[in-house]
């Protein structure tokens, strides 16, 4: 079956749809070196700054609720195309708002196109892959938003200090210093990209045989598996859509509702172990361990390189090792680190390359195991006839947890203090390994009809 496989094609068609994950990763990440400044810009205080920091991942709530929705009806192709869009357009308005409620606005609007495209593009990538290279591909789009990560930090430190020159500054707008919306403005560029490639990709063969276009399945599951294997998929997705379609009043039928249940809490672990706390308010962290602003933004940058690096270790393991082992060697590697930086607030060691070094340590174990293995696992474990609808359950969960944490952090270092909310990312971070022990399947290597077999054997 391998040697039949279109490497290259697979790889195009799961690397465009992984590209959303870079326009993700960047929206999401370029406010941590354009905080400070807009924060500054805005006059915010703590609880102005958790809004300025969240308003995108409220938005990506309802981005992920929409298309959940569309992507049943319209397919994954058409609305990624809208979402490129979406982005290219947000991110100039964002960059050009000229009062706080206007940037809040339109960072909501581009938090929906995150929102989607967080939905929109892995489950692309799940339904072209072959089941033999389908975690591999799928811990692409991890290593994409990573990436997207990486150019933000680039950006955010590269645009420290000023726009592109003063006297364009005064031209267009008498605003003082352009740096924060020169980094905003800059997402238009992958988002343009994304566009012209989605123009080039087909809608996924499993899509196109539920909307009634076999020839057309067909077609593309040769290009990707060779005829013979094209042939025993189409056979497996024409019964696994055989069964009538799930209405949202039967979520407790057989082979659904495990499923749900394990992406809710996945859903909200994997934000409520920290990761977006981290990512976001990095600058923060840094300064309060005694980093000048410079040194934070640079230290940032060293935290997308991290981010990077492991995850192109993850494209190694996921497909050896299996999503459940290194769910849970992560999650205890987390809250080892997490509970270390806590036990140095306390002893007044809470300073410089000890508190880097941490860090780096937290991104790295997440890089490797948690981020890949999420995005992997969410579109994996829902069945064919429902995988969009269904997946607005913990894609919509995972936002809302990230923009309740992301509001609150500013307000619980400050105040609770920073050992008490390293602890209580530690002890989610335990939480989350417990839970996958005990309630997380081994997906690795299954046909996507296999693994909703495998629910369906579960509920017997």
């Amino acid at each position: 079956m391998n040697a039949q496989i279109n490497t290259r094609y697979v790889f195009f068609l799961g690397m465009t749809a992984a590209l959303g994950g870079l326009l993700f990763g960047f929206d999401v990440a370029i406010i941590t070196g354009a905080g400070p400044y807009l924060t500054e810009h805005f006059k915010l205080g703590e609880f102005g700054m958790g809004i300025a920091f969240s308003s995108l991942l409220f938005g990506c709530a309802l981005g992920a609720l929409i298309a959940g929705v569309m992507a049943d009806r319209l397919g994954r192709r058409l609305p990624l195309l809208g979402v490129a869009v979406l982005f290219a357009l947000t991110s100039i308005g964002s960059g050009l708002a000229t009062s706080f409620n206007l940037f809040l606005a339109i960072r909501f609007l581009g938090g929906v196109a995150v929102g989607g495209v967080s939905i929109l593009a892995p489950m692309y990538v799940a339904e072209v892959s072959p089941p033999s290279q389908r975690g591999r591909m799928c811990a692409c789009y991890q290593w994409a938003i990573v990436t997207g990560l990486l150019c933000s930090f680039s950006l955010n430190f590269l645009l420290r200090n000023a726009g592109p020159c003063d006297w364009f500054n005064r031209l267009v707008l008498d605003l003082g210093p352009w740096n924060w919306r020169w980094m905003l403005i800059s997402g238009v560029v992958p988002a343009v990209v994304f566009y012209f490639l989605l123009l080039r990709a087909p809608e996924t063969p499993r899509y196109l045989y539920k909307s009634g276009q076999e020839s057309q399945a067909r077609v593309i599951l040769r290009k990707i598996l060779g005829a013979e294997e094209a042939e025993r998929e189409l056979n497996e997705i024409r019964d696994s859509l055989a069964v009538p379609p799930v209405t949202w009043h039967e979520l407790k039928a057989p082979g659904l509702r495990r499923p749900l249940t394990v992406g809710f809490f996945l859903a909200i672990l994997v934000h409520f172990s920290g990761i977006n706390t981290i990512v976001d308010y990095a600058p923060v962290i840094f300064k309060s361990a005694g980093f000048k602003m410079d040194a934070a933004l640079f230290s940032t940058f060293g935290i997308g390189v991290c981010f990077f690096l492991f995850t192109m270790v993850a494209l190694w393991t996921i497909d050896r090792y299996g999503r459940k082992s290194l769910y849970i060697v992560g999650s205890i590697g987390m809250f080892v680190v997490l509970s270390l930086l806590a036990f140095v607030v306390v002893i007044g060691k809470f300073e410089g390359a000890l508190v880097l070094v941490l860090i780096l340590s937290y991104i790295a174990i997440f890089s490797a195991c948690i981020g890949p293995v999420f995005w992997t696992l969410v579109p994996e474990i829902f069945p064919n006839r429902v995988r969009g609808e269904a997946m607005i359950v913990p894609v919509l969960v995972q936002w809302i947890a990230n923009a309740v944490v992301v509001l609150f952090f500013p307000w619980a270092f400050h105040k609770l203090g920073k050992e008490m909310t390293f602890m209580f990312l530690a002890v989610m971070s335990l939480a989350q390994a417990v839970y996958a022990w005990r309630c997380v399947p081994e997906t690795k290597g299954k046909t996507l009809e296999e693994i909703e077999n495998l629910w369906q054997e579960k509920e017997i």
